[in-house]
C-alpha cells in the first residue's frame, strides 16, 4: 500500500495538540514547529535530505506518549502520590513514547532519539546523559521542543526578536544545550524565526518534500497499531477500544474474502477511527454518569475532528471514509454528516455496527461490558429500526457468535 507517512505523522501531531494544550496549554501546532525547528538546524550540520525527513518524524512524534502521561497521572493522582512534574515521569514519557514508534519502518534511522529528547547536556536531565553520550537527533529534538515551549508558553510572546533567541541560548549554554548545538541554532536562525502561528503547517513540507512509498502489510499494521494505541490510551475506559475494532475490521474483512491489501486498510481505518476523541478531555471521556445534552453535544464532535485529522492523507479517501463515518445511520440520524443509506458503502456501514459492537461489550463508566448476546439483540433492534445494516449484523453474529 502506498502511504505518505508525512500526511499521516502531521494529522497524530495536531490531534497530540489538543492533549498538549489540555495538559500544559501548548499552543497548536507544537510538534510540527518543533520538526520545522529541528530541520532547520539539521541543515546546518549539513545532513542529506533522508536523515532530515527521519530527523522530522522523530521530531513530529516527540511527544506521542502524552496519553500515556495522563494514563499514569491519574493512577498516580488516585494514589495520592502525583509524579505530574518529577524526573521519574518524565523518564517514563520517554519511555513509553520510544517504545511506540519502535516498530515503524523508519525506526532504526532515529533510534533513541525519543528516548532521549529530554538530556541535559550537563547531565542533569531524565536519563542523566551528557552531551557526548546523547544522540544527535535527541539533541536537536530537544533544543527545538525547549525553544518551543519557551517562547509560546512560558514567555507568551508572538514572534521571538533575535535578541531573545541569543539571550535564550547563551543562558542555557553547555547547560541544557551542548556548544555546539548553540552554534548551530544561532546560525540556523541569526535573523528571524517564525514559532507561532499556522505559517509551519505550510514551512515545514517546503523544507522537507516526500512522496508517497510502498509499504507492505506488516508495515502497515505497525504504523497502525501505533496510532491505535496513542488514541486509545486517552481513557482508561477506551484502552482497547481502537485496536479491538481494527482487529474486528481486518477479520470480518477476511469473512468476505477480501484481498489481503484491503483487509490491512480495514485495521488501519479501525485503529484511526477515534483519533478525534483526543480533542475530548477526561473529564466527559470518563464521567460516571450519563452525559448532560451539552457533554453528548461535545464527544459528537469527535467525529468531524477525525475528519478533520484525517482528510488530508492523500491516497487513503476510502480508509478515511470508512474511520470517520462510523457514527452515521442508514435512516440519516447519525453525524457528523447526516448521510443515508444511499451514501454509506458496505465497509462504511460494517465499521458503524463493529464500533457499537466494541462499545457495546467494553466495559465502560456508566456500564459493564455486555455479553455477545446482548451486544446482538441491540445491533439487531437498531437494525429493526433501520439505523444499521441487518445483513452486516447476521454476519457480525456469525462469526463472533461463541
Amino acid at each position: 500500500m502506498k502511504l505518505d507517512m508525512n500526511d499521516m505523522l502531521y494529522a497524530l501531531s495536531d490531534a497530540l495538540d489538543s492533549v498538549e494544550a489540555e495538559i500544559f496549554g501548548v499552543r497548536s501546532h507544537h510538534s510540527q514547529r518543533v520538526a520545522y525547528i529541528a530541520a532547520k538546524i539539521g541543515q546546518t550540520y549539513g545532513l542529506p535530505e533522508s536523515d532530515l525527513l527521519n530527523l522530522a518524524i522523530a521530531a513530529v512524534l516527540h511527544d506521542n506518549a502524552l496519553t500515556e502521561y495522563i494514563s499514569v497521572k491519574r493512577q498516580a493522582d488516585k494514589s495520592g502520590n502525583s509524579l505530574l512534574s518529577s524526573p521519574e515521569l518524565l523518564k517514563l514519557h520517554c519511555i513509553m513514547g520510544e517504545k511506540n514508534v519502535s516498530k515503524l519502518p523508519s525506526y532504526k534511522h532515529f533510534e533513541k532519539a525519543i528516548l532521549y529528547h529530554h538530556e541535559n547536556a550537563d547531565g542533569t536531565g531524565a536519563h542523566g546523559l551528557t552531551a557526548k553520550d546523547t544522540p544527535l537527533f535527541a539533541q536537536i529534538i530537544h533544543l527545538a521542543d525547549q525553544i518551543d515551549v519557551f517562547f509560546n508558553q512560558a514567555n507568551n510572546t508572538t514572534v521571538p526578536q533575535p535578541q531573545d533567541l541569543v539571550s535564550y541560548i547563551e543562558e542555557h549554554r553547555d547547560k541544557a544545550f551542548a556548544g555546539e548545538l548553540c552554534d548551530k541554532f544561532l546560525d540556523a536562525f541569526q535573523d528571524s524565526m517564525i514559532l507561532n502561528g499556522d505559517e509551519v503547517v505550510e514551512l515545514l513540507p517546503q523544507e522537507l518534500t516526500d512522496i508517497p512509498r510502498d509499504y507492505d502489510n506488516e508495515a502497515i499494521h505497525n504504523i497502525a497499531t501505533m496510532f491505535a494505541k496513542i488514541v486509545d490510551y486517552k481513557s482508561h475506559f477506551t484502552c482497547t477500544h481502537s485496536l479491538g475494532i481494527a482487529t474486528k475490521a481486518e477479520e470480518m474483512g477476511k469473512f468476505y474474502d477480501y484481498d489481503q491489501a484491503t483487509c490491512t486498510k480495514l485495521y488501519l481505518a479501525g485503529a484511526l477511527h477515534d483519533i478525534g476523541k483526543l480533542t475530548i478531555t477526561n473529564d466527559i471521556l470518563e464521567k460516571p454518569d450519563k452525559l448532560t445534552k451539552e457533554e453528548f453535544t461535545i464527544m459528537k464532535g469527535h467525529a468531524l475532528a477525525s475528519w478533520k485529522f484525517l482528510h488530508v492523507m492523500k491516497g487513503l479517501d476510502d480508509v478515511v471514509n470508512w474511520a470517520c463515518l462510523h457514527h452515521e445511520k442508514l435512516d440519516g440520524s447519525g453525524y457528523p454528516f447526516g448521510k443515508k443509506a444511499a451514501e454509506l458503502n458496505h465497509n462504511e456501514r460494517l465499521l458503524a455496527c463493529l464500533d457499537i459492537y466494541q462499545a457495546l461489550t467494553e466495559d465502560r463508566p456508566y456500564h459493564k461490558g455486555r455479553t455477545h448476546a446482548e451486544a446482538m439483540a441491540i445491533l439487531n433492534e437498531m437494525g429493526q429500526k433501520g439505523q444499521l445494516d441487518c445483513q452486516i449484523i447476521t454476519d457480525i453474529d456469525k462469526h463472533f457468535s461463541i
